[in-house]
């Protein structure tokens, strides 16, 4: 079985489960941060790494994500796994995106998902706003939080302000922030203030949906 990693009490009542990006495992700063800061609120954090990173450590060689349905199959896989209610999903940028279309009803889970967290949301890839990754979004099952900063590349703030998202979606803006919700120094905001506004709307929103 691949490593994970926990944050947070092992008796905890609530789970997270947060899936890494494309780019970068489940050990980055940035997801150790929020891991961390969502775990100070009471919540067991697990991260897991997809096959493909897996290998990447492995082999010390750069590989592309793995198609969709083995990213799913991963991710079920380590859902599960969890004996935990209420349990929620979430990752940062593609592991958000999958945890999103297992919201939508993606994949064979053997327990309710209570919420999803998307740190990053990839709205569409940099630079090609009319590819959008939005289709799952009709079918989503369960409420959505989106974090994300206003100038990501894959989805600026006015971006977003013109999608038809669905009720159950909810975005929460990191001022100045990029895709992985750095600011600008003239903005006098840090990468720490904008990871902490992130926990504590997912805190939040954990909190509205655990029942």
């Amino acid at each position: 079985m691949n490593t994970q990693l926990l944050n947070g009490p092992e008796n905890a009542k609530i789970t997270l489960i947060l899936a890494h990006g494309a780019g970068a495992g489940m050990d980055t700063a940035f997801m150790t941060l929020f891991a961390e800061g969502v775990a100070n609120h009471g919540v067991r954090v697990i991260r897991f790494n997809f096959d493909y990173m897996e290998t990447m450590r492995k082999t010390g060689r750069r590989r592309p994500p793995d198609p969709m349905p083995k990213l799913l199959d991963r991710f079920v896989g380590v859902i599960n796994s969890v004996k935990s209610e209420p349990l929620f999903i979430g990752g940062k940028s593609m592991g958000g995106r999958v945890a999103s279309m297992i919201a939508a009803g993606h994949g064979d889970i053997h327990a309710p998902i209570a919420g999803c967290i998307c740190l990053g949301y990839p709205f569409h890839p940099p630079g090609k706003p009319d590819r959008l990754r939005l289709d799952h979004f009709s079918t989503l099952k369960t409420p959505v939080l989106i974090c994300q900063g206003e100038r990501d590349p894959f989805g600026t703030t006015g971006e977003v302000a013109d999608f038809s998202l669905p009720d159950a979606v909810q975005v929460h803006f990191l001022p100045d922030g990029e895709h992985s919700f750095k600011p600008r120094k003239a903005s006098g905001l840090t990468l720490e203030d904008n990871i902490a506004s992130a926990v504590a709307a997912s805190a939040a929103f954990i909190e509205a949906h655990q029942t």
